[in-house]
């Protein structure tokens, strides 16, 4: 590995592809980046094109490699990592797909995740899958492309289609179709895998009608995936990881109760419980870290499905921002949110509620409002729904959780970063490199060639870049989250049709 100069990580995430190569140091040495279109049919519906995601992928995978004069001989592997539960069928023979992926926020199928509950499975989806059932999963995603398009259905029963979460759908394309595999941290999230005996459920796979052809092969985060000739030359394929469980290896959580909190699209909390999984009884997850080994360590997990999205829709939807960095100039302008609150349930709500008819709302409003508070109170909705993912994680795991690791976008954002030390209570750590999501695939990949030796070297990269501490009043903190449950409690009231109707 000493001729090997880097690593390749391809960072698939829900909005844009990335391609970043790594030195030894966990240093960035080369980056590109490209957006690619979000499809709303209808409201509440959420698609991608797969030959989009495939084509921009491949396309700043190759500009990153040509800005540094990289080649094939000088990268050691190929790590993945990708927005998860997104969905993905595909034919075998062409490698087109029958469909446009069905994204992870897409909420087409919560009547399934009803019919699913009424019929009594939820006790054995969590038991057996460590999720809480829910139109997030791909499970209920690929039976709705089963049963809505014409002809897939029998076809997927003649073995003519193929699964898979992004992960797969782009190491079928590296690997020119050779290889259809996924990892352990991606199947964990599609509600069909036993995360303890580690395979597809049948019984799960006979509800929701999905043949077992249909699904790829589950290896673990760190092993040989394969290699692609795409660019030229040879080059192996040997990480795969979820992007939170890629986020917590990029953090070096190894060990039982280090926690990660990555600010992107969505808000995801992810803390290491080791071998043996815990089962939340606080609206947690429980889900498989990443690993090199063939015996998994487990993570709970939370998720708030809107957080660096809500930014976002300041400034596509809303037009408050131009950028969304200039969304902390505006927060730090007034001393608070005017008492505004704003919950961004513009998808349903994740961890620890789980309410999937919610939907986003504003309270609080009054005369005095002003722009600069709307912005503030969207800021501060991140840091609110990340402590309550943090209170219920402390008290699932009885650990004291005095520090807490952050990365993605909007981690970035003093202020937001600020706030979520203030309501939270907690030192917040923020590493010279946020974009420990590719790290951590990249540091899968580097592992299985012996490009990094073990997790002692990948450790001694991390640096803290900035601190962040608590400064606000006990009394002051508590008012607040007052407040955030209240907002909360109203943006489930408005779900809750029937007893709403009585009104």
């Amino acid at each position: 590995m000493e001729s090997k100069k880097y690593v390749i990580a391809m960072d698939q995430g829900t909005t844009s592809s990335r391609a970043i190569l790594f030195n030894k140091r966990g240093e960035i040495q080369s980056s590109q980046q490209r957006e690619f279109r979000q499809i709303f049919p209808k409201p509440g519906w959420v698609e991608h094109d797969p030959m989009e995601i495939w084509s921009t992928q491949m396309g700043v995978a190759m500009e990153a490699m040509q800005k540094i004069d990289a080649r094939p001989e000088d990268i050691a592997a190929i790590g993945i990592t990708n927005q998860r539960e997104t969905t993905v069928i595909w034919d075998a023979a062409t490698g087109r797909p029958v469909y446009n992926a069905i994204v992870w926020q897409c909420r087409r199928t919560s009547d399934i995740i009803d019919r699913l509950k009424s019929d009594g499975l939820s006790g054995y989806i969590q038991e057996k899958t460590g999720l809480i059932p829910d139109a997030y999963f791909s499970a209920s995603k690929i039976a709705w492309i089963l049963r809505n398009v014409p002809g897939v259905k029998e076809r997927a029963r003649r073995g003519e289609l193929r699964f898979g979460t992004v992960d797969s759908w782009l190491i079928w394309n590296l690997t020119d179709g050779r290889v259809h595999a996924t990892d352990y941290t991606n199947a964990s999230r599609t509600m069909l895998f036993d995360i303890h005996k580690l395979c597809w459920d049948e019984e799960i796979l006979d509800y929701f009608g999905i043949p077992a052809s249909l699904l790829p092969e589950v290896r673990p985060s760190s092993s040989y995936f394969g290699e692609t000739e795409r660019f030229g030359g040879a080059i192996p394929i040997c990480g795969a990881a979820g992007d939170q469980q890629a986020a917590l290896f990029g953090q070096c959580g190894f060990n039982p109760g280090e926690v990660k909190c990555t600010y992107g699209t969505g808000g995801f909390m992810l803390m290491n419980t080791g071998r043996d999984p815990i089962h939340s009884q606080k609206g947690l997850l429980t889900t498989i870290a990443a690993g090199e080994e063939d015996r998994v360590s487990y993570a709970l997990e939370g998720s708030a499905f809107i957080a660096g999205a809500a930014i976002q829709w300041l400034r596509d939807e809303m037009r408050m921002i131009r950028t969304s960095p200039q969304s902390q100039t505006y927060c730090e302008a007034v001393p608070d949110s005017g008492g505004v609150y704003i919950v961004p349930a513009f998808s349903g709500m994740g961890a620890p509620y789980w309410e999937q008819y919610a939907r986003g709302t504003i309270v609080g409003l009054t005369r005095g409002v002003s722009k600069d508070h709307f912005i503030r109170a969207t800021v501060e909705s991140l840091a609110y729904q990340m402590n309550d993912l943090l209170s219920a994680m402390k008290e699932e795991s009885r650990l004291s959780l005095s520090t807490l690791r952050v990365d993605g976008g909007a981690s970035a954002n003093n202020f937001l970063m600020q706030f979520q030390s203030d309501i939270s209570g907690v030192h917040i750590e923020r590493p010279r490199c946020i974009e420990t999501t590719a790290l951590g695939a990249a540091y899968l990949a580097g592992l299985r060639v012996g490009y990094w030796k073990d997790r002692n070297e990948i450790r001694s990269n991390w640096a803290c870049e900035h601190e962040f501490v608590p400064t606000i009043a006990q009394d002051y903190r508590r008012k607040l989250l007052k407040g955030w449950k209240k907002a909360v409690k109203t943006a489930i009231f408005w779900a809750q049709e029937e007893e709403n109707d009585t009104i």
